[in-house]
């Protein structure tokens, strides 16, 4: 035994988790959450309120619950996956009984200290159930039919649900967050191919369905997705946010205009600015180099998480991770295409930049389990 691992072996047990963690991982998300700090205190006009000192708080908070959880056992979290995804889906229920509406969506339910958005919570327990379930089941029944149905129903009842408050773009983060689990899990690819083929077929009839009495989508989505195909189509209108957002973007260039400095958003022409747009923000008062640095840390985040999964002999943990992985690959990606007019808005915040304080504590607690996985892992 090296000095080293006697010395690590003989500090007492909380501590010793803590050495264990993966420290990488906790300077990439305290780099990435301090971008989000400039720019918020940026888009404010060089103030700290309201939104940068509230997220500043919120990130120590956060922070706090990591280490929290990453003190628990892996076992406890495979445990009582099961009761934290029934929790969340009796909150979703309980935001179509007693939900705050703002801005015509009923996704919030009023704490009085704090708005709780119950999708936030969906997105980590469903990846955690679906993973205790592959790790429960037998490798070889992955891609039976009969087991099959189970994890595609535990999917789709958050996703209805969620579509319904309106939010179609956390519906459709569940929906492909579940599907990286199973396809992570073994399930054969015919399965996904029968899926696809399904998606096309739903997406024509989204489209065939508009203006009948059975259309599939709320007017208002039709809207964002006729803004998505032609944003010049109606850019003082429906087109506004993405037609401001290119102007941002392209305005940057390679260095930016400098922090502060940004036009779109100190004039007030960028709208969601501190939320959904703060991408934008950044590339127009960084520049390109400045996105791309951030695309980056994004980037070493998944790839610590990815190297924890594989090098992780325990399935739940390692599916576990993968699945907060790709989750987390799947909102930075949805919001920078949003953003650069590469895909339809639907009000995906850039995880640890957008200001919010469901989305940042609960991103903040699957980090948290992230390394649980690592601390806790066979050795």
């Amino acid at each position: 035994m090296s000095y080293l691992e006697y010395s690590v072996k003989s500090v007492p047990t909380g501590l010793r988790k803590i050495l264990h963690m993966n420290w990488a991982l906790v300077v990439l998300l305290i780099t990435v959450a301090c971008a989000g700090f400039l720019m918020l205190y940026s888009v404010a006009g060089g103030s700290y309120t309201p939104w940068a000192e509230a997220q500043m708080k919120r990130f120590i908070m956060g922070l706090v619950l990591m280490f929290g959880v990453a003190m628990v056992p892996i076992w406890f979290w495979r445990n009582v996956s099961g009761v934290l995804y029934a929790a969340s889906l009796v909150l979703l229920i309980l935001v179509e009984v007693m939900g705050t509406v703002q801005m015509g969506a009923q996704r919030w339910i009023d704490l009085g200290f704090m708005r709780l958005q119950p999708s936030e919570l969906m997105k980590i327990t469903l990846v955690m159930f679906l993973a205790a379930y592959y790790d429960w089941l037998p490798a070889n029944r992955t891609s039976k039919p009969q087991w099959i149905l189970l994890p595609i129903l535990i999917t789709l009842l958050p996703t209805y649900l969620v579509l319904q408050q309106p939010d179609l773009g956390t519906s459709l983060l569940l929906l492909m967050g579940g599907a990286i689990v199973i396809f992570l899990a073994g399930v054969h690819w015919a399965y996904f191919a029968a899926v696809i083929t399904l998606a096309v077929g739903l997406v024509t009839a989204v489209f065939q369905s508009r203006g009948t009495g059975w259309q599939l989508l709320q007017d208002y989505q039709y809207r964002r997705i006729d803004t998505f195909l032609d944003p010049a189509s109606d850019p003082l209108g429906a087109g506004y946010h993405i037609t401001q957002s290119k102007i941002a973007l392209g305005s940057g260039g390679w260095t930016g205009r400098g922090f502060m400095q940004g036009t779109q958003s100190r004039l007030n022409f960028l709208p969601e600015k501190h939320t959904d747009f703060i991408f934008t923000t950044l590339a127009e008062e960084f520049g390109f180099i400045g996105a791309i640095s951030l695309l980056l840390l994004y980037a070493l985040i998944i790839v610590f998480c990815v190297v924890s999964a594989i090098q992780n002999k325990d399935r739940f943990s390692s599916l576990m991770t993968m699945g907060i992985a790709g989750t987390f690959f799947l909102f930075f990606a949805v919001n920078m295409s949003m953003v650069m007019g590469l895909a339809p808005v639907v009000g995906v915040p850039l995880p640890l930049v957008s200001y919010g304080g469901s989305a940042m504590l609960v991103l903040m607690v699957a980090f948290g389990l992230v390394q649980s996985a690592h601390v806790h892992r066979p050795r």
